[in-house]
């Protein structure tokens, strides 16, 4: 039965050893861009003099839109607890377009752009620089192949703790140690063996999460064994909770509100404005009140979202981190007419927040990041150093002598 596992290990994790090096480092690189992307941009996410209060948002936003082309409207705004940092104006388009304004004086900072090398390994990490969208209804062959890889990878793990536990079962100190004084050979393998338990649970959590992102049947089925019956996000779900300045890494980490529907409903005027007894009203009179209302309620809220006639406020950094209490309010008196609080969203939209949240390590803080850091990495070594041993065993078969 060992020599069958130790066949599967070998032969699945050949072909896509490197493919899964790949991804689990452009995975690792991806971790941190939040604050990495913050650091290097300080001039765009931060204020260069925090005030004692802000303008007034509607006078903000009326700055904002003075500066856009007809064709774009602005469909929310998110607001950090952190008072040095910008407001994030998100746009109906392109896709994801957001731009940052100092709320005290007014000014425009810049716009939410991914950093090249943050891009390139989103790329990686998705679809294998593969285009994301190819013409017509071809198959995404860099997602299919990262799938599949990840799939290889799970059944790869789970072989090699079986090959590993009889060994272990004596002597587990030392199936658990990476030795420093048997040379390379001795270090290699040991970081092979060690190293893939140390990073087991966490590769798995990454790897069997991310396959959700793969494949429509993947995701049935994990939404169902986890008791829930997987259905489309909900406008409440892909509302404003989350926003766009790089605090995720999927595509679905941003806001979905910039997916062009101009964050309008029904029958809303062209212009966004709203003409009453011949006079005009601004098309984001009533966000001040209805931020206020809601800071008062959340005064710790990480950070509140405001849209034309929809608002969110996440509750957290840590466990679920797209868990958000979720709000419509009418747009012409600032009333909150429908309250969604994040306790009774559908089962399923708790599910996908859990889901990105496990996945990206984000579960936790910081603290869970960098363990999922270090578990990327050496999920990334694992196909390397088999590679090395691999190697090795065929040498020494081929001349027995050779022993380094």
């Amino acid at each position: 039965m060992i020599k069958l596992f130790r066949k599967i290990h070998l032969w699945l994790s050949v072909p896509f050893g490197i493919i899964i090096t790949l991804v689990c480092f452009s995975g690792a690189m991806l971790i941190f861009e939040p604050e990495i992307t913050r650091a290097i941009k300080s001039d765009v996410y931060y204020v260069s003099d925090v005030k004692e209060s802000p303008l007034a948002m509607g006078e903000l936003m009326e700055g904002v839109k003075s500066t856009l082309p007809d064709s774009i409207s602005i469909t929310g705004v998110t607001i950090s607890r952190d008072p040095s940092r910008t407001y994030q104006v998100n746009l109906s388009k392109p896709r994801r377009a957001s731009l940052f304004v100092d709320q005290y004086t007014g000014e425009i900072t810049g716009r939410y752009e991914r950093l090249g090398f943050f891009s390139t390994m989103f790329k990686l990490h998705r679809w294998l620089l593969d285009s994301a969208n190819p013409h017509g209804d071809g198959v995404k062959v860099g997602k299919m192949l990262v799938g599949i890889s990840t799939l290889i990878f799970v059944i790869a793990l789970i072989s090699g703790v079986v090959i590993w536990w009889p060994r272990a079962r004596n002597n587990f100190a030392h199936s658990m140690s990476i030795p420093f004084t048997h040379g390379w050979k001795g270090f290699w393998k040991g970081l092979h063996v060690a190293g893939g338990m140390y990073a087991l649970v966490f590769v798995l959590a990454m790897a069997l999460t991310g396959l959700t992102w793969s494949f429509d049947w993947y995701r049935t089925a994990f939404y169902a064994v986890c008791g829930v019956e997987h259905t489309p996000r909900s406008f409440a779900q892909a509302g404003g909770a989350q926003n766009k300045s790089g605090e995720g890494r999927g595509s679905g980490s941003r806001d979905d509100q910039s997916r062009g529907r101009g964050g309008r409903h029904g029958g809303g005027r062209p212009d966004g404005d709203v003409r009453r007894e011949g006079r005009r009203h601004s098309e984001f009179g009533r966000w001040q009140q209805v931020y206020d209302n809601l800071k008062a309620q959340n005064p710790d809220a990480p950070q509140i979202t405001i849209g034309p006639e929809t608002a969110s406020v996440t509750l957290s950094t840590t466990g679920n981190s797209r868990a958000a209490d979720r709000y419509e309010f009418n747009k012409r008196s600032g009333e909150v007419t429908l309250t969604t609080k994040y306790a009774e969203a559908k089962e399923a939209d708790k599910l996908r927040g859990w889901i990105y949240s496990i996945h990206t390590g984000s579960l936790g803080g910081v603290l869970t990041r960098l363990i999922w850091l270090l578990g990327a990495l050496l999920g990334a070594s694992l196909p390397l150093t088999g590679y090395y041993i691999w190697i090795k065993h065929l040498l020494k078969k081929k001349d027995p002598a050779a022993t380094h």
